[in-house]
C-alpha cells in the first residue's frame, strides 16, 4: 500500500498561532488601518504588511489580480477629481491635491484590508471560525458565516461558468447591455438555488441557530 503522507506547507510562525492567533491579527490589522488618519496610515500600513508578509506565505499574491486593482481605481480615481478645490496640474490635468491624499489613503487601507482578509480565510478553517462565534453566543451567525464563506468558491465557479458560456454563444458581442443582464439573473439565480439546497440540508439535519452546537460546519473530504 502506498503510504499517505500529509504535507504541511504553512510557515511555523502560521501553524502554531491558532484561531485565537489568527483573529487577534486580523482585529490587530483593522485597527491599526483604520484609527490612523493623515500620512500615519502610510507608516501603519507598511507596518501591517510586513507583519502579514512574515507570517503568511506569499501575502501579496491574490491581492494583484485584475479585478482588485479595477475596485481600488473606481475607488480612488473619483476622490481625486470629485474632492476638493482643483489645486494642482499634472500633463495639463488638473487635480484636488487634498484628494490626493485622501485617495493614498484610501488605496493603502483597501490593499491592506484585502490582504488581511484573505491570509485570514486562508488561514483560519471555517468550523474553528463558526465554533468560535457559537462559544460567545452567536449560534446563527457562526453557521450564516460558514454558509457564506463556503458559498464563495460555487458562486465563483457558477460565475465563471456563465461567462464562458454566454461568451461562445455571442451574447457579449451583440448586445452587451442585455447579455450582462442575463448573466447577472444566472448568477443570481444560482446563488439562491445553492443557498435553498443548504437550507434544506441544514433543516434535515435538525439544525436550530438557538441551540449551540461544538462544530457547527463540517467541510468533507
Amino acid at each position: 500500500m502506498r503510504a499517505e503522507i500529509a504535507v504541511d506547507y504553512r510557515r511555523p510562525a502560521q501553524a502554531s498561532l491558532g484561531t485565537y492567533g489568527h483573529l487577534a491579527i486580523f482585529g490587530w490589522v483593522l485597527a491599526m488601518i483604520m484609527l490612523t488618519t493623515d500620512y500615519v496610515v502610510l507608516v501603519a500600513g507598511a507596518l501591517c504588511l510586513s507583519v502579514l508578509a512574515l507570517i503568511y506565505p506569499n501575502p501579496f499574491k491574490r491581492v494583484l489580480r485584475l479585478r482588485w486593482l479595477i475596485w481600488m481605481l473606481l475607488l480612488v480615481v473619483p476622490t481625486i477629481f470629485f474632492f476638493g478645490e482643483h489645486d494642482s496640474v499634472f500633463a495639463g490635468i488638473t487635480y484636488s491635491s487634498e484628494g490626493l491624499a485622501i485617495g493614498i489613503q484610501i488605496a493603502v487601507r483597501f490593499i491592506v484590508l484585502i490582504i488581511a482578509i484573505q491570509n485570514l480565510t486562508c488561514a483560519v478553517d471555517i468550523s474553528s471560525m463558526a465554533g468560535l462565534l457559537e462559544r460567545f453566543g452567536l449560534h446563527g451567525l457562526g453557521f450564516a458565516i460558514g454558509v457564506a464563506l463556503n458559498l464563495l468558491p460555487a458562486l465563483e465557479t457558477s460565475a465563471s461558468q456563465a461567462w464562458y458560456t454566454l461568451k461562445m454563444r455571442g451574447g457579449l458581442r451583440r448586445q452587451r447591455w442585455r447579455g450582462c443582464q442575463l448573466l447577472v439573473i444566472t448568477i443570481i439565480t444560482n446563488a439562491l438555488k445553492r443557498a435553498e439546497e443548504v437550507s434544506l440540508a441544514a433543516e434535515l439535519r435538525a439544525f436550530s441557530p438557538e441551540k449551540s452546537r461544538p462544530f457547527p460546519i463540517q467541510q468533507g473530504s
